[in-house]
């Protein structure tokens, strides 16, 4: 990541939250699928990454000995929510997003 993200919960005013969308529910919504997005790219990389180290004959003892594989584990461990990823986008107009128009609206 190169941007600062903090790794704990930060207080944030809903009101600030809610200005760009006029409503907390649809900032949520959308903080919530951006975080999906986020967390499912991370967990392909992850397995990816951990895919190279995948042995068929792998026993309990090799396992826990393999340094690399508990390195790139702790690196993602240590890397923030997901949920804070897509606030930090959100405050910083980094993501795009758009309403679907109510059948009302369009009349």
């Amino acid at each position: 990541m190169t941007k600062k993200v903090p790794t704990n919960t930060v207080t944030r005013d809903l009101c600030d939250l809610a200005k760009p969308t006029g409503n907390i529910y649809e900032t949520v919504v959308i903080l919530s699928k951006r975080a999906n997005q986020i967390a499912l790219a991370e967990k392909k990389e992850l397995t990816k990454k951990l895919e190279d180290f995948k042995n068929d004959r792998d026993t309990m003892e090799e396992v826990f000995e393999n340094r690399e594989q508990i390195e790139i584990s702790k690196y993602y461990e240590k890397q923030p929510k997901p949920a804070l990823v897509a606030i930090a986008e959100f405050e910083d107009n980094e993501i795009f997003y758009r309403m679907a128009k109510n059948e009302s609206e369009e009349q």
